[in-house]
């Protein structure tokens, strides 16, 4: 048994014994998959600010932030706020209400391509409802995304998720007749390969960082000219902004990298941390889902859900939107500490690990001494994925640090100066044991 994880089990008892009770009822234990690591996942208690507290009382420095959603850290006081108050006038409408009309302001004030907008409960069904809307604008059936993007689990995309590319991702999935998959920042084979259903294509589907692929910037380059191959064509461009979305600044990041997306799907930080998706985009694309307008042959059903634009949902989203744009400060302080910390942690690693990430994202990559870049979810797949997992579960036992192991980290405005040194010292701790 390694150092960690005797730490680990020394430190967690508790969650073990619940972990135990949760596998009697839970698939696995967990209700993501993502959520399980060994030798078990430790069980929260509560949170507050930075942190999270386990069942067996440890504090832990969180940089997972639920899925990378709470940029104002977790229990924010706008937000406890404004979703104390409306708890109290109800959580659950199930018809249009203000606050949704609320949020949709704020959200098309910063994002001028969302003219028209529709709610659902999380980033995959959006992101299924837009690859819709792009098949019935189009009356084209081909969607083409990246080798390592992630867009959630509905069957249709599930897809190229994992090394190797070529493998089935799940049971259960429909065929892959209808998708097709292009290499990050490849523009020229990426070309090659629509070129080849250019006539067939309804969308292009992309990340502006490939999140779950490693935390990889595109290069703007290239989303220039996926955008221009779209606009040849005859097909769409569809952002998914659900990571990458209010992440970097107040708005996204499309307009910065030159583009003018069909569709954009949002997520995570527009919800406060509650669970939201967002279908939005440019109005002739959009109308063709309005069931008052179009036919019953012609009109694309997308959105609903009993739980869709809820007003617990909407509050939070609003509270989180409006503290965002009121302190402009917030990004430039986090995207600093982003900043410094994949520079901290390149230096400290000397140049054996490769550091990833934008803004106030980072990732580690344990890439060898000769390993070139990491730029697309194959080269970071061919990193070593043992040592990475070694090195987060490292920060969790022995150093109260918490990113959810394998994938990328997060501050938040509860994170300090402090908090980035504390990761820097506990790096050098576990390099000097040479990992």
């Amino acid at each position: 048994m390694s150092g960690w994880e005797e730490a680990y089990r020394s430190n967690t008892p508790t969650s073990r014994k619940m972990f135990e009770r949760s596998r009697q009822l839970h698939v696995n234990g967990i209700s993501h998959n993502i959520r399980y690591f060994e030798p078990y996942p430790f069980v929260t208690r509560h949170s507050e600010g930075k942190s999270l507290v386990d069942v067996d009382s440890n504090t832990y420095t969180d940089y997972w932030m639920g899925h990378w959603s709470l940029i104002l850290g977790h229990g924010a006081g706008s937000v406890t706020k404004e979703l104390e108050s409306q708890i109290g006038r109800g959580w659950m409408y199930g018809t249009l209400n203000e606050q949704t009309i609320r949020l949709s302001e704020l959200i098309a004030g910063a994002v001028p391509a969302a003219e028209r907008i529709r709610y659902v409960a999380s980033g995959t069904e959006a992101v299924m409802y837009a690859t819709r809307l792009a098949r019935a604008f189009t009356g084209r059936p081909i969607i083409a995304k990246v080798d390592g993007g992630w867009h959630g689990y509905a069957s249709d995309l599930l897809k190229t998720v994992n090394w190797p590319f070529t493998q089935q991702e799940s049971a259960g999935t429909t065929s892959d007749e209808y998708i097709v998959s292009i290499p990050y920042n490849d523009i020229e084979r990426s070309r090659a390969i629509l070129e080849s259903v250019k006539d067939r294509l309804a969308a292009i589907l992309v990340e502006p960082v490939l999140g779950g692929g490693g935390c990889i910037p595109a290069e703007r380059g290239y989303l220039r000219s996926l955008q221009e191959f779209a606009a040849e064509s005859g097909a769409l461009l569809i952002l998914d902004e659900i990571v990458t979305g209010f992440r970097f600044r107040y708005g996204c990041m499309y307009e910065d990298a030159g583009l003018d997306p069909d569709i954009i799907t949002l997520g995570k930080i527009v919800g406060g941390g509650m669970s939201t998706g967002v279908i939005c985009g440019k109005e002739e694309i959009m109308e063709i889902a309005n069931t008052s307008k179009m036919s019953r042959s012609a009109r694309c059903y997308i959105g609903g859900g009993t739980f869709s634009a809820n007003p617990a949902s909407m509050v939070a989203g609003a509270a989180t939107l409006d503290a965002l744009k009121s302190e402009p400060g917030i990004y430039q302080r986090i995207n600093r500490l982003g900043q410094d910390t994949r520079n901290t942690l390149s230096k400290i690693f000397d140049g054996r690990v490769r550091v990833t990430g934008m803004g106030s994202l980072f990732m580690t990559h344990f890439a060898g001494d000769d390993a070139t870049n990491v730029t697309d979810a194959a080269a970071a797949a061919g990193c070593d994925q043992t040592a990475l997992r070694k090195y987060h579960m490292y920060l969790m036992a022995k150093e109260g640090i918490f990113i959810l192991p394998g994938k990328l980290g997060a501050f938040s405005s509860a994170h300090r100066g402090e908090d980035a040194d504390h990761m820097a010292h506990a790096t050098e701790r576990f390099v000097a044991g040479e990992y």
